[in-house]
Order: C-alpha cells, then sequence, then structure tokens
C-alpha cells in the first residue's frame, strides 16, 4: 500500500516538476539568470524539477581508457544475463590479455553505475566485468524469487563464465554473499572459484564496531521489518505484486542517518545557484546526482 501511495504522489507532482523543468529552461535562455531576483527564481525552478527519483539505470558512460600511452576504446559486453542481473563485461579493442576481476555491485538500493569510478580504476590493469543488476520492479513475478540463495547462485554463475582464476572484489551490501559463494566454489573444488577476493565495506562480523545500522537491527524483531519496510509493486509495473524494499524508503532511511546534513546541502544548493555560483551548485549536484537518483526499488 506505501509503494501505492507513493507513485501516486510522484504521479501527481509530474505536472509541477514538468513546468519547472520548462520554465526553468526558459529563464536560462533568456538571459535573465544575470538579475539576482531571476536566478532566484530559476534556482526555484530546478530545486523543484530535481525533486524526483530516477527508476532507470544511466549510462555508465565509460567509452575510453588509457593503457600506457594508448587511448584504447571500451565498449560494454553482456557476457551472461538473466531476468535478475547481468554479468557485464568492459571490453578494451586491442588490449593485451589482464587480470579478470568481477565486481560485485551493491543490491541495496543502488544501481551498478554507482560504482563507474572504481570500474575506471580497475579498468587500465584489469579485464573488468560488473554485476549489472535488474530493477525488482521490472522482473515479473513468474521468474521467481530472488533472495539470499539466488544472489549467492548469480555470484557462483557468473564466475563460471568468466572461467578460472577471475578475481572477485565485493563492495558493501554483498560483501557476505561473495564470501558465501567464494566458500561454497571452494568446498565443490569449483575450478572457477576465485583465485582471490576482496570484500570492501561490507561488515562480516556485524558484532564489531557497530553503528547505528546494527542498533536498529537488533532493537527490532523480524516481523517489524517486513511489516514496515516490505511492500508490493504497484499494479503498473511488470514485476507487480512482487515483495520489495522500496528504494523511496531506502532512501529516506540514508538520508535520515544524517538528516541535518542533507537538509544544508539542499539549502546550499539553492543559494549557490541563487548566486549563479555554478561550480559549487554543480559539486553538490554532482553527489546526488551520483548516488541518491540511484536509489530503486529492491527485492
Amino acid at each position: 500500500m506505501l509503494y501505492a501511495l507513493y507513485q501516486t504522489a510522484a504521479d501527481m507532482m509530474l505536472p509541477m516538476r514538468a513546468w519547472a523543468t520548462a520554465t526553468g529552461q526558459t529563464l536560462a535562455g533568456s538571459g535573465a539568470e544575470t538579475r539576482e531576483s531571476w536566478r532566484a527564481a530559476g534556482a526555484l525552478c530546478e530545486m523543484m524539477s530535481r525533486a524526483t527519483l530516477s527508476h532507470r539505470r544511466p549510462a555508465f558512460g565509460i567509452d575510453e581508457v588509457t593503457i600506457g600511452n594508448r587511448t584504447i576504446p571500451v565498449h560494454e559486453e553482456e557476457v551472461l544475463a538473466t531476468p535478475f542481473g547481468t554479468l557485464l563485461r568492459f571490453a578494451k579493442e586491442g588490449a593485451p590479455p589482464q587480470p579478470r576481476v568481477l565486481l560485485v555491485a551493491p543490491l541495496s538500493g543502488h544501481f551498478a553505475t554507482l560504482l563507474r569510478d572504481t570500474v575506471r580504476v580497475l579498468l587500465p590493469d584489469h579485464d573488468v566485468h560488473i554485476t549489472d543488476w535488474a530493477n525488482a520492479r521490472d522482473v515479473g513475478l513468474w521468474n521467481g524469487p530472488f533472495g539470499f540463495d539466488e544472489y549467492v547462485e548469480h555470484l557462483i554463475k557468473f564466475l563460471e563464465a568468466m572461467g578460472p582464476g577471475a578475481h572477485v572484489i565485493a563492495v558493501c551490501q554483498p560483501c557476505v554473499q561473495t564470501l558465501a559463494a567464494a566458500a561454497i566454489m571452494a568446498e565443490d573444488d569449483n575450478p572457477a572459484q576465485p583465485r582471490s577476493m576482496t570484500l570492501m565495506a561490507g561488515p562480516i562480523d556485524t558484532r564489531v564496531s557497530p553503528t547505528k545500522v546494527n542498533d536498529l537491527a537488533m532493537g527490532k524483531p523480524i516481523s517489524w521489518f517486513e511489516q514496515n519496510l516490505i511492500h508490493r509493486v504497484p499494479m503498473r509495473y511488470p514485476g507487480a505484486m512482487r515483495r520489495v524494499y522500496p528504494g523511496f524508503i531506502q532512501l529516506t532511511a540514508f538520508m535520515s542517518m544524517n538528516a541535518e546534513r542533507h537538509i544544508k546541502a539542499q539549502v546550499d544548493l539553492y543559494k549557490h545557484l541563487a548566486k549563479g555560483e555554478v561550480e559549487k551548485a554543480a559539486t553538490i549536484k554532482a553527489f546526488y546526482d551520483h548516488c541518491c537518483p540511484a536509489i530503486l526499488p529492491r527485492v
């Protein structure tokens, strides 16, 4: 019900955001941004037009990479695809053989593009693959569930598709699943078991250095999370009736952990836009465009 109410409210805001976008573009095109009062109006329009979440994956935007003194074209290549995700390879034309690495992106409300900078850093020296997870709201119920077991199974399949000798790097949420996949593959003596495993920012033993998230998890019974955080996808989407942890709830939780900071950032953004401080505004927009709009519904 909560997901449906959110979607209804978002739909009702569409005409207002469209008007704000058109008005802001008109003001920018007329040269009115040179006047302080009009800049303030334009800033208000931009803030209103930005008040939305993106539910479509943006492009990685990685078209080339520099290796030594050579600039090599890069293109995205689907190695293996399932309804829930794609093993995506950043193929480099004419590059020499390099260590293969699987970058496991979080499936916790973010698109895999959140790790585009990590991909850029790895690309010059590695044959980079990434888990490009699908938006659960677009995956029909007939495709079955996607829980912890299916997550681990996907990682094993992806590593098998990459072949023996690959390395794996997990960032944040998928660290536990990656550890489980590597352990199962080692126990089975799977020839595709990862040659090395790097787990980043994903607590394996949550008893160590507990955070606010740990406190919340320990302070509520599992039934509370099921009743308050899990909702069904509205009927308008292919994944209708799939039980998910909606992205807007995840975003709210993310923001609430540092509410004052994020409120201040939005106030500062408006002030920078109103004063014509383009570079300062761009810095704030870059963070929220890169991270927050990536929040989306998940299983």
